[in-house]
């Protein structure tokens, strides 16, 4: 019988007191409501109000709701099933991966996840900037960045600081966002004469149900696969399960549907744009601020850890200062612009991967994982096949329209590292 891995070498605590490359012991777990405050600032995201009107401007409201209940029901069971392995194991999910994918071929998961945080981190610094000089009239391109340097140095320093920073921001960071969310949506509601009046607004761009969904899975694919990184603190999967629920279902969908209602109501589907023709960019900034200050931490947070276990290192801070420097640079040359098309990629690239770590542990390591010092294997291909012909699948369903793409791309990749785990555990 293996030990479950949360209870392995508790004995010898690591360097950094955030376990980036170990167990989080049961001394240092969270309750429920820690692990769901954490989570919701995380998901209470502004560039979710971008995709949201995206969506929103391109459907007729009744449309948009079933498009929003479909994505809504993938991304919360996927991000729950991930958190609860988080729970279970005690570890991150790119460490997580060393079982999976073996202790080389991770190496392939946290680059592809800290990359994607990067670009994450990117587009929230390059929409402060952004609105900041739209807000104030400023014409030069200097003031704008400079302004994306300092606050991309505040939100490095609380990522540094670790779980409890992210915490602690959290709730300061939420009910700013959510007085936005709400204000605007109150004013939409106003222009259109309450919600019966959205069901009469015919859509001012288009969209396919495909690419819909596929955006809102993608709003947080990549940050849900690595929710392990903080449902790990959590006492018990349940907790972790009613974390994720909370945090991705409920939360992130409320951010769209946010978004997309304001977008209808208006006909705009560019949100500064949007904010900018509502009067509220100035009101409009100050919330933004606080909400994604949060939300970049928990993205630099991210790519540490995921750093720290492509080096194998015991410290994430090194490459958190990294990745804030590669994502300063990404806003400095306006990479928010791109969000569409960078989410519709994660819809496809992310989801099979997490389908492939849910396989392999309903496969393999259900009754407990062994330590991982005793792991041998190097790279795995009953991992790396079925996550590369997962994200053909979905690739394949997202350009031809047909199901929900991330969908298909987690179910092949769940199905066949099963079959494939079942087949190397008999052998």
């Amino acid at each position: 019988m293996t030990t479950p891995v949360s209870d392995v070498d508790e004995a010898d605590p690591p360097v950094d007191p955030d376990y980036p490359l170990t167990p989080v012991p049961r001394s240092a777990r969270r309750g429920v409501l820690s692990i769901s405050v954490v989570l919701i600032g995380f998901t209470i995201f502004a560039p979710t109000l971008m995709a949201g009107a995206s969506i929103g401007a391109a459907f007729p409201f009744a449309e948009f709701l079933a498009v929003l209940l479909v994505g809504s029901v993938v991304l919360g069971a996927y991000v729950a099933a991930i958190g609860f392995l988080g729970a279970r194991t005690g570890l991150t999910t790119v460490v997580m991966s060393r079982y999976t994918f073996g202790t080389a071929g991770s190496k392939v998961v946290s680059l592809l996840l800290g990359g994607t945080q990067v670009g994450w981190y990117g587009v929230a610094v390059g929409t402060i900037g952004q609105m900041t000089a739209l807000a104030f009239g400023w014409e030069s391109a200097w003031a704008p960045a400079l302004v994306m340097i300092a606050v991309s140095v505040l939100m490095m320093l609380t990522a540094l600081y670790g779980y409890e920073g992210m915490y602690w921001v959290s709730l300061i960071s939420t009910p700013l966002i959510l007085v936005l969310a709400f204000w605007i949506t109150g004013m939409a509601l106003t222009e259109v004469g309450g919600i019966g009046g959205l069901f009469d607004i015919a859509p001012a761009t288009t969209m396919t149900w495909a690419a819909a969904v596929t955006t809102v899975v993608g709003t947080f694919a990549s940050a849900g696969t690595q929710a392990a990184n903080w449902t790990r603190f959590a006492r018990r999967g349940r907790d972790a399960v009613i974390a994720c629920a909370v945090g991705f279902a409920i939360g992130n969908g409320l951010m769209v549907f946010f978004g997309a209602v304001a977008a209808l109501a208006f006909g705009e589907g560019d949100f500064t744009t949007l904010l900018l023709g509502m009067g509220m960019i100035g009101w409009g900034l100050f919330f933004l601020f606080g909400n994604l200050w949060k939300s970049n931490a928990d993205a630099a947070y991210a790519f540490g850890v995921a750093g720290a276990e492509m080096a194998s290192s015991t410290r994430k801070g090194p490459f958190i200062i990294g990745g804030v420097a590669i994502g300063t640079l990404l806003a400095l040359t306006g990479v928010e612009s791109h969000i569409i098309g960078y989410l519709s990629l994660l819809g496809v690239l992310i989801p099979p991967l997490g389908g492939v770590l849910i396989g392999d542990w309903i496969a393999r390591w259900r009754s407990g994982q062994p330590a991982l010092s005793t792991l041998t294997e190097k790279v795995r291909w009953q991992a790396l096949v079925p996550y590369a012909l997962g994200c053909l699948v979905a690739w394949g369903s997202n350009e031809l329209g047909v199901g929900i793409a991330p969908l298909n791309g987690i179910m092949v990749a769940l199905v066949l590292a099963w079959a494939f785990g079942r087949r190397s555990t008999k052998s």
